[in-house]
């Protein structure tokens, strides 16, 4: 078979995960309605934000990937292998999992793989020259590196890295808080179809990229929903926890959902009322042509 005939027979999908904000849903010290009810009824529950990504049709095995390593992390890899977990090779959940950056809801379901757990099998790992320092530098995580459990791979903002055949990432720097590490988004281009990533940045307005101009190269965009307007956080100020707002997002972006492009808001807090299926915000934002992601939704790339 060609290789162009492999490419066509090629079919990638992107799955979410989880669509909260890294506390999840319910929140731990959060009494609001969501949350309790999340806690009567688990179904209401709402994992950490995660991305899958599944390739096959090249005549090998299925591969996966995934986008971040939440405190969800082992129920969302059931999720996304399915009946395959049965056959994955031993020590490896996955064939590669990519981090945007350091905060709680993003790496710390690495603590998986370690020997407590898995203890999986060089498992690569695709980082930021500084988050892969952060993990070498920093117990428990350096016992990973150390322990072989992980194989780090170190990616740089611009420079495209083949995941397998048919399915290609580029890491993209963006703007968000840099205590422990810098921050990625991501472009992933499968055969037909490429996808943008970014769960969480600071501001549009304080990138030095262009988000509606970005957003126009891609088919899909799944965007930081951290919240949707202001005054959510009550008393505590919003500029602790910088996100855009989902209504400024909509705003600039407007022009591209009216013209039919795939704009889905994900990363939401427990606060955000768009979280509601029925909620006004919600009805809103679809009525503006925008939508909000679902646990489980695939995306054809």
């Amino acid at each position: 078979m060609s290789l162009a005939a492999v490419l066509l027979a090629i079919q990638v999908q992107a799955v979410v995960l989880g669509v909260a904000q890294d506390g999840g849903v319910p929140h731990l010290g959060c009494s609001r309605d969501p949350c309790e009810a999340a806690r009567r009824d688990p179904a209401r529950a709402e994992r950490v934000a995660a991305l899958g990504l599944v390739a096959t049709g090249d005549g090998s095995a299925a591969r996966y990937f995934m986008i971040d390593a939440t405190p969800d992390f082992r129920s969302q890899v059931d999720a996304l292998l399915g009946a395959d977990r049965v056959s994955r090779p031993k020590g490896r959940p996955l064939d590669g999992i990519l981090l945007t950056h350091a905060h709680i809801g993003h790496y710390t379901g690495l603590m998986y793989l370690g020997r407590e757990s898995m203890a999986s099998a060089e498992v690569p790992v695709y980082a930021s020259e500084r988050m892969a320092a952060f993990l070498r530098g920093n117990g428990p995580w350096k016992r990973l590196v150390s322990g072989g459990h992980v194989a780090l791979q170190v990616v740089q903002p611009g420079n495209p890295v083949v995941l397998c055949q048919g399915l290609q990432v580029e890491p993209i720097r963006v703007a968000h808080r840099e205590e422990e590490s810098d921050a990625l988004g991501f472009i992933v281009r499968g055969p037909k179809r490429s996808l943008l990533y970014i769960p969480d940045i600071d501001a549009w307005e304080r990138w030095d990229r262009d988000i509606a101009a970005l957003v126009g190269t891609v088919d899909v965009a799944l965007l930081d929903a951290t919240f949707y307007g202001p005054g959510e956080l009550g008393d505590r100020p919003m500029d602790d926890v910088p996100h855009p707002f989902v209504l400024d997002t909509m705003k600039r972006l407007q022009p591209l959902a009216r013209d039919g492009r795939r704009i889905i808001f994900i990363h939401m807090n427990h606060t955000n009322p768009a979280l509601l299926p029925g909620s006004p915000e919600r009805m809103e934002i679809e009525r503006r042509g925008f939508e909000v992601a679902s646990d489980g939704t695939r995306i054809d790339l």
